[in-house]
């Protein structure tokens, strides 16, 4: 006897939409979104569709009407609650544009709570434009299964980040110059974290000083290769998901 298929599909289209989400609500959608479905996945009325709202969790919606530029949903039942979300910032140097694409959508995927980009004196970009950098994160979380998406600051300046930092959380700074094993400081503190990653071309003199100077800073190495910054970007976010974050 053929086994019952699971019911919604995984293949049924995700997307992230306003909220709250309630059963029997009805959702329009226009421009890209109803593009996606209509045009890209060719929904038909009755077809599954996952939605997100970040705030109330995962829903069942089905097509009630697909039109060529719009498309109709109706919501049927909650799936999930939102996830619980490990408390952890990354705070990224804003770097060349598709080297920031890369550290924004792996740091949605790997988890991150909230993502920070920081300006300093070797940036060599200095601007961020959100609503691109949001859309990025969206499509991140929707291709795999969050039900929250990460908040994203405004570009601050190092000088500024260091001096508005919130007590009690701890600052993990990734130095190139060396450090404390990442794991073990990872596994030597329980709570509130960030891990701090530079751009290209590193931390000049007095950013390091002023950075090992504050109190909630400790300075780690990601092992015995120099990293490009988006890379040790995605690679300490992991290694502290692995250790302090919720892949245990």
């Amino acid at each position: 006897m053929p086994a019952t298929p699971a019911w919604p599909p995984k293949s049924a289209p995700r997307l992230f939409v306003p909220g709250p989400l309630t059963e029997g609500a009805y959702v329009p959608l226009e421009g890209g979104q109803a593009h996606y479905l209509g045009k890209v996945m060719r929904v038909a009325p009755g077809d599954a569709v996952i939605l997100c709202d970040d705030q109330t969790g995962e829903w069942l919606a089905r097509v009630a009407e697909a039109g060529k530029r719009d498309v109709l949903l109706t919501v049927e039942s909650r799936l999930r609650e939102r996830e619980g979300v490990p408390d952890f910032w990354l705070c990224a140097a804003l770097t060349k544009k598709a080297a920031f694409d890369l550290v924004l959508e792996k740091a949605t995927e790997l988890g991150v709570a909230a993502l920070q980009p920081v300006l300093t004196r070797r940036c060599v970009a200095d601007k961020l434009n959100p609503e691109r950098a949001r859309t990025i994160m969206t499509e991140a979380a929707e291709q795999c299964a969050r039900t929250a998406l990460p908040t994203l600051e405004g570009p601050a300046n190092l000088e500024a980040l260091l001096r508005d930092w919130p007590e009690g959380r701890r600052l993990y700074f990734a130095d190139e110059e060396g450090g404390m094993p990442a794991a073990a400081a990872f596994a030597a503190h329980a709570g509130p974290a960030a891990l701090l990653v530079g751009p290209e071309g590193g931390f000049d003199d007095a950013e390091r000083a002023a950075i090992r100077a504050h109190p909630a800073a400790q300075a780690i190495t990601l092992g015995p290769r120099i990293l490009r910054a988006e890379t040790a970007a995605i690679a300490g976010t992991a290694l502290w998901m692995g250790t302090r974050g919720d892949w245990g």
